[in-house]
């Protein structure tokens, strides 16, 4: 009986951890393209994906200063 309740426990958590790292990559892979599609040269290729990686990070961080949280 105790063996059932955690594993629903760890799939419950596991379900949940899912979406926002699906979330992530999804604007992940729309900033690529983005960055990918206005580059004029390799290095500003290269310089895309960095900031691909970190742009949604900095649009959260941007929405949640104008939400005062």
């Amino acid at each position: 009986m105790a063996d059932e309740i955690n594993k629903t426990v760890v799939v419950k958590n596991k379900v949940v951890g899912d979406h926002g790292w699906s979330l992530y990559g999804m604007a992940f892979l729309g900033a690529l393209v983005y960055f990918i599609q206005h580059a004029t040269s390799f290095w500003m290729g290269l310089v895309g994906v960095v900031e691909a990686i970190f742009w949604p990070a900095v649009v959260l961080y941007k929405v949640l200063d104008l939400l005062k949280l």
